[in-house]
């Protein structure tokens, strides 16, 4: 695992999310006020693309089926034990890092 520089944080406003990669992984960064968070971008239901979906604090919803994901820990809301990879992130200075 190494800190990765993925985004700048000017990139990301509050409540807003961005694609980015990291370590070969496609990865959904989302500031859900002012805190940064990390998650695989690809749903585990028919892998649609949560970077893309609504956020609603620390809940991103899929915009393809509606599941619903705990950006703070990858889980599922209606099942817990479905989970995505959760990276933490970094801010150094402006810089947004990922541990991928």
């Amino acid at each position: 695992m190494a800190l990765i520089k993925v985004a700048s944080r000017t990139e990301l406003p509050a409540g807003s999310a961005k694609l980015v990669e990291a370590a070969g992984r496609q990865i959904a960064l989302f500031n859900a006020g002012g805190t940064f968070y990390a998650i695989d971008n690809t749903c585990k239901h028919r892998g649609g693309p949560l970077a893309e979906g609504d956020l609603d604090g620390t809940t991103v919803t899929c915009p393809w089926h509606g599941w619903e994901y705990d950006i703070t820990t990858g889980a599922n809301l209606d099942d817990p034990n479905v989970k995505l990879g959760c990276y933490p992130v970094t801010l150094d200075g402006d810089d947004l890092l990922i541990d991928a």
